[in-house]
């Protein structure tokens, strides 16, 4: 890793990622269970920012576009409400060798 590269931002960092976008999306919350939730730990645990909540609905917002597949929003969900899955083969995060 170049020095430089450390003194990066997250969101710089982010902003290099490549994607391919499937018109569908590979995440899906049940949002009975989300607007249960008062922790809403989806919205920060994310590293890439793909949950928000709406604040008229309450309902739980998803851009699936950003995600980094890494799994925390699952893994962190206390309602058990997100269905997560790898995108379709071909789609999804792009990554490079370094």
């Amino acid at each position: 890793m170049k020095k430089e590269d450390n003194k990066k931002s997250i969101q710089d960092k982010l902003n290099t990622i490549k994607y391919n976008c499937d018109s569908k999306t590979h995440l899906k919350v049940e949002q009975k269970k989300c607007l249960k939730c008062r922790e809403k730990t989806c919205t920060f645990i994310c590293p890439a920012n793909v949950y928000s909540t709406d604040e008229e609905s309450g309902y739980t917002i998803v851009q699936y576009e950003n995600c980094l597949e890494c799994g925390a929003c699952k893994i962190a969900c206390p309602k058990d409400a997100i269905d997560w899955d790898y995108p379709d083969a071909g789609y999804g995060v792009i990554y490079k060798n370094s």
